[in-house]
């Protein structure tokens, strides 16, 4: 139970952590002042005063944990070499690709499962999100009130949707499988058979990720000038002429990083996957859920850090391709 006094210990320790860091700030803001404005006397020395505490926070809060996960992906760290870890070096890497990395399942069908997942996923936001962006950019009534109804599921914390959705999902008294046998179908075991619960999965995550891509979206849509559909009609576009040829060109620069961005989250969605998949049915594993079995229920911390940093290589290649495939940061890069 949680008690005053808990309360008031964890809000001291806040309070020293925080502390620490404005002293800490304020020290490095004077040394450097007086190394770069009064000893040196840099012309850029106030940008690099005030970029400095931010460097400091990134290089603490980012590169020595990538540094030191990296040392710790070539050792054999485990539950039984906690103590001792000794280095093999980039055995953990080829483990990778050589071993299980779940119970039974190895990495390129666990990576073929993570990229049907994304693919399903990412295509329904794009296009759910699309047509709910061209249907709120018309003039229309309660135009407001709609847009606040269709971001709701954006907006409730995702772990709190996705466990009332998998309620849904119940063999005896979810909502879906109630629809079903309603219609004289025989009830879908949802959460413990692997199709069922792929779908399961796919539902939920394409319910909580429309919303985002309809807000960004319909912005594309909003700053597009009416003039450019005017001068289409004048010459006597179709509907779909007007979409293929100034919609959509107009709209790639939006899309392009909010396809990026969504796949990115789709990828490495943890909660979906893992709250739906409560059976631990592996053939609803994505590569994010086998990561965290492999550190925190099988404790192989050596192997799990030389996965994380394929999982990041994936993605960082991934990401290099579509963008000079699409070419979006094209106009940034030559300018």
């Amino acid at each position: 139970m949680i008690t005053w006094e808990v309360i008031l210990k964890s809000l001291g320790e806040v309070g020293a952590t925080v502390l620490v860091i404005l002293l800490g700030t304020v020290v490095l803001e004077v040394i450097l002042y007086f190394v770069l404005m009064k000893w040196l006397k840099y012309k850029y020395a106030l940008p690099f005063m005030l970029v400095a505490p931010a460097i400091v926070g990134l290089c603490a809060l980012v590169v020595y944990p990538l540094i030191w996960e990296f040392r710790l992906s070539l050792t054999n760290m485990a539950l039984k070499t906690f103590r001792n870890p000794s280095f093999i070096w980039f055995k953990n890497y080829l483990r990778v690709f050589t071993e299980p990395v779940l119970k039974q399942k190895m990495f390129f069908p666990l990576l073929g499962q993570t990229v049907l997942w994304t693919f399903i996923n990412v295509f329904f936001h794009v296009a759910g999100g699309l047509a709910l962006a061209l249907l709120l950019n018309r003039p229309m009534k309660g135009k407001g009130i709609y847009r606040t109804i269709l971001i709701l599921p954006w907006a409730i914390p995702q772990v709190i949707a996705v466990l009332a959705w998998r309620g849904e999902f119940n063999y005896e008294y979810g909502y879906f499988n109630i629809l079903i046998t309603s219609i004289g179908l025989q009830p879908v075991n949802w959460l413990s058979t692997p199709i069922p619960n792929f779908v399961a999965m796919c539902l939920t995550n394409i319910w909580l990720g429309i919303p985002f891509m309809m807000v960004i979206l319909l912005g594309g849509l909003q700053s597009i000038s009416g003039e450019y559909y005017e001068a289409a009609e004048i010459d006597g576009a179709t509907s779909w002429q007007k979409f293929n040829s100034i919609t959509m060109p107009l709209l790639k620069p939006v899309m392009t990083p909010a396809i990026l961005l969504g796949t990115f989250w789709t990828f490495n969605n943890f909660n979906v996957p893992f709250f739906i998949n409560q059976n631990e049915l592996e053939s609803s594993d994505i590569l994010v859920t086998g990561l965290f079995r492999a550190a925190f229920q099988y404790s192989r911390y050596g192997f799990s850090a030389a996965f994380a940093f394929v999982i990041f290589a994936l993605l960082l290649i991934y990401a290099i391709f579509y963008l000079r495939y699409t070419g979006s940061l094209k106009g940034v890069y030559e300018s």
